[in-house]
């Protein structure tokens, strides 16, 4: 059976995907920045195709500016809105989409170039494929989010935020491990080791903070109880408790709020443990401290910013600063994942 492989270590691969990534984190910036400006649902329509073209006269700025006004939002939030107005929230909602199809264009391309030119390897191919269908997911996926702010919410449900974010996340842990593996070749697994099993609790820990931050954005959470440590003075946000147990874990600010909070000092500590750890360990090499160590430092710089960030309630900048310090330190949580479970 003639084998995809002309040589399983590919540079050139490596690179492609880390580009890809670093467009996955643009998408996430540009996301959060479509959020903080109450953008997300300017344009009411999906069209994978045809939505490329934005409107080009006064006739069709004004249907789109119509079809805008029939939704809950324009009714009840943005009532007098001008069109001016309107313009400003379209290009940002307009201009997360296109960079939505570009990437898929950025990731299809190439993949198919390497793939007519047997430069993957079979490991490769199928994990490749396999991401270009969690990103084709993620597509659906946000067009899902999108309409659940179209009737009967003036903003998208926030379980659905969280799950179109966790998508992205995904997506960014599978590019930047088999990037890692695309350029350092056939891998060479340890021998069982504590470490792999840590650094990648450690990782899910992160991606469960990322989920919670999630919900805190989508209830706009962050926008109450801006003091810290305590939450408008009290040790525990009141009120707390929604009508039930799903109201209460994915819909009460209080709740949303508390529980981020918790996960964040969690997630410090289990971060200093695993880089005191890490830097004391002779089994590790000292590439892989040394990235134990850019992951403390990563966390320590995401507290802040997270803390900063609710106690200013959410200005945009400090918003999206925040969002992409998430991604940069859960991206350097899977690299030193991976790098524990090599020789």
């Amino acid at each position: 059976m003639t084998s995809f492989l002309r040589s399983d270590r590919s540079r050139a691969v490596a690179v492609w995907l880390v580009v890809v990534a670093v467009m996955v984190t643009g998408m996430v910036i540009l996301g959060g920045a479509t959020r903080l400006t109450g953008s997300g649902l300017s344009i009411t329509e999906w069209a994978p195709v045809t939505g490329v073209i934005p409107p080009l006269d006064p006739a069709h700025w004004q249907a789109e500016f119509a079809r805008y006004r029939q939704i809950p939002q324009y009714q009840l939030l943005n009532r007098g809105m001008s069109l001016a107005q309107f313009k400003f929230i379209y290009w940002w909602e307009w201009s997360h989409r296109l960079l939505g199809r570009l990437l898929g264009v950025v990731f299809l391309v190439p993949f198919l170039w390497f793939a007519i030119r047997r430069e993957l390897s079979a490991r490769l191919m199928w994990r490749l494929a396999a991401i270009f269908v969690l990103g084709a997911l993620q597509g659906a996926v946000g067009w899902w989010m999108v309409a659940s702010g179209l009737q009967n919410r003036v903003f998208v449900a926030p379980e659905r935020l969280m799950i179109h974010l966790g998508l992205a996340f995904a997506l960014l842990a599978a590019l930047v491990w088999t990037a890692l593996d695309a350029a350092a070749g056939l891998s060479r697994q340890t021998l069982p080791s504590p470490w792999g099993a840590r650094a990648l609790a450690f990782a899910g820990l992160l991606y469960l903070q990322v989920l919670l931050g999630a919900l805190v954005a989508g209830n706009h959470a962050g926008l109450v109880f801006n003091d810290w440590p305590l939450f408008d003075g009290r040790l525990w946000p009141h009120p707390y408790a929604g009508p039930g147990v799903w109201a209460t874990l994915a819909h009460s600010q209080g709740a949303v709020q508390l529980h981020h909070r918790m996960v964040a000092y969690l997630a410090l500590i289990a971060a200093l443990g695993l880089g005191f750890g890490a830097w004391r360990s002779s089994y590790l090499a000292p590439d892989a401290r040394r990235l134990a160590l850019a992951v403390v430092a990563a966390v320590l710089l995401q507290v802040a910013l997270g803390v900063a960030t609710l106690m200013m309630a959410v200005p945009i900048a400090l918003g999206v600063a925040h969002q992409l310090m998430a991604a940069i330190t859960f991206c350097l949580a899977v690299a030193f994942a991976w790098r524990v479970r090599r020789v």
